[in-house]
């Protein structure tokens, strides 16, 4: 099991900058992945940016080449550098861990981080 907690969200202008970050209450090196998801009113969760133990990252079309995502297995969090924000990037983000039990992928989630893009 693991907890996480998502911290870094605000209300920034169109084509700010912001950097979320998610800590876990463990150790995130042999984490089978790590994520970011974002749910926006009305909207159901969708996947933004993924990164594998091994440091494999994966990104929504709608966020590549704007967003980043990291890790720093030292600190047991992971990063979520977002430029040039648009306001449909509104939305609550959350921390994804999935964590492999025998055969199974366990999906555990943060509490959420209000992000607001808004001139």
């Amino acid at each position: 099991q693991v907890q996480l907690v998502e911290s870094g969200g605000g209300l920034v202008q169109p084509g700010g900058s912001l950097r979320l970050s998610c800590a876990a209450s463990r150790s995130i090196f042999s984490i089978y992945s790590m994520g970011w998801f974002r749910q926006a009113p009305g909207k159901q969760r969708e996947l933004v940016a993924v990164i594998s133990s091994g440091g494999i990252t994966d990104y929504a079309d709608f966020v590549k080449g704007r967003f980043t995502i990291s890790r720093d297995n030292a600190k047991n969090t992971v990063y979520l550098q977002m430029n040039s924000l648009k306001p449909e990037d509104t939305a609550v983000y959350y921390c994804n861990a999935k964590i492999l039990d025998g055969l199974r992928l366990n999906n555990y989630w943060g509490q959420g981080t209000q992000v607001t893009v808004s001139s």
